[in-house]
């Protein structure tokens, strides 16, 4: 998949991907509406890779191996561009970490989203402490 310069971007949290496995009321709909719109446009949505990691153990964790496994499966299947993580982003992300106290994993989604001019999907209220360097498009939150 290519990105149009004209198509609006989008990165995935954690939880937002978490949702959409988990079929969450009211995250599923927005989540698939916005890989609908990813298939359409040819423009994939983005998940740093620290947050893919954070996915796979959470779903580990709940559901077993088997699951965990599955859900990466899955992930291959949809328009979602995994990003890597190299020093000079992880500098960054530990910046936003340090400035906002955001999650770790959590610092890698907010860091994507700005360095790709991207809107970040999530439930956490917790990116709300960015300010408006950040854009985010908001989920209904979840209880655990």
């Amino acid at each position: 998949m290519t990105v149009r310069s004209n198509a609006r971007r989008y990165v995935l949290d954690a939880n937002a991907l978490m949702g959409f496995f988990e079929s969450r009321t009211g995250t599923t709909t927005r989540v698939r509406r916005l890989m609908e719109e990813a298939f359409r446009e040819d423009s994939p949505l983005f998940l740093s890779a620290i947050n893919w990691g954070e996915v796979f153990y959470v779903v580990w964790r709940r559901h077993g191996s088997a699951k965990a496994y599955e859900a990466e499966t899955r992930l291959r299947q949809l328009p979602i561009a995994v990003i890597a993580v190299d020093q000079e982003r992880a500098t960054r992300a530990a910046a936003l970490k340090q400035k906002h106290n955001l999650g770790y994993a959590d610092s890698f989604a907010a860091e994507l989203a700005i360095e790709r001019g991207a809107w970040l999907v999530t439930a956490d209220p917790e990116f709300s402490k960015v300010g408006k360097g950040l854009s985010v498009y908001s989920l209904p939150r979840h209880e655990k």
